[in-house]
């Protein structure tokens, strides 16, 4: 099989706001061999995120979020989702730093330990997001209420629910974006020897 390669012929921006918008004149290599015929493809510029599940392994409860989504209106029943606190990285920060940022800022949470999960692209077909996706072990025993940034508009409830009841929240399709069932869906194969591993580091502290 020849090297994989791609060659970008024109990129032009077609729209630039609070996202971006550009698209390409591109053409690669095929698996048997030779060059594709010139493709045009939009790409929608998300940049890096970070989403990460706030977890209280002594409380066995988790952390979801919920808030109203625009992506949903066109489903109104919908539109307000149940998610896991998550954020875009702005230039020059690291995703950990974005991960403690946002607990705050979204739950109210501060972050114990981190522990990375996963770093994936969410929709490569079309968007250029690169998720980097966090278990944050929290202290939850004062968790809960509103929270978010007026200034980017944001009405976000908190919500402090017990593992069980939240796998039961993805058996019962409430929850329907990819970061909360990434995450829960890893916690509930990783949980006990995540308990085992943070409850061995408070009795070593």
């Amino acid at each position: 099989m020849s090297a994989k390669r791609f060659e970008i012929i024109s990129k032009q921006t077609l729209f630039e706001g609070f996202f971006r918008l550009e698209k390409f004149r591109l053409r690669h290599t095929l698996f048997a061999g030779g060059w594709s015929p010139e493709i045009s493809r939009e790409l929608f510029c998300r940049g890096e995120c970070v989403g990460v599940l706030l977890y209280d392994p002594d409380a066995d409860k988790l952390v979801l979020i919920e808030q109203f989504r625009v992506g949903a209106i066109d489903k109104p029943q919908k539109a307000w989702m149940l998610e896991i606190v998550a954020g875009a990285v702005e230039t020059g920060e690291h995703p950990e730093a974005v991960a403690a940022r946002e607990s705050l800022e979204e739950a109210g949470c501060e972050i114990l330990e981190l522990l990375p999960i996963y770093e994936y692209y969410s929709t490569p077909g079309g968007s250029s997001e690169l998720v980097s996706l966090y278990c944050g072990k929290i202290d939850s025993r004062n968790v809960g209420g509103i929270h978010g940034l007026a200034e980017e508009g944001e009405d976000i409830l908190v919500h402090l629910v017990d593992f069980d009841s939240a796998y039961q929240m993805l058996q019962d399709r409430r929850i329907e974006t990819a970061l909360p069932i990434i995450a829960i869906q890893w916690l509930a194969l990783n949980r006990p020897w995540l308990r085992q591993q943070w409850a061995g580091q408070a009795q070593q502290a």
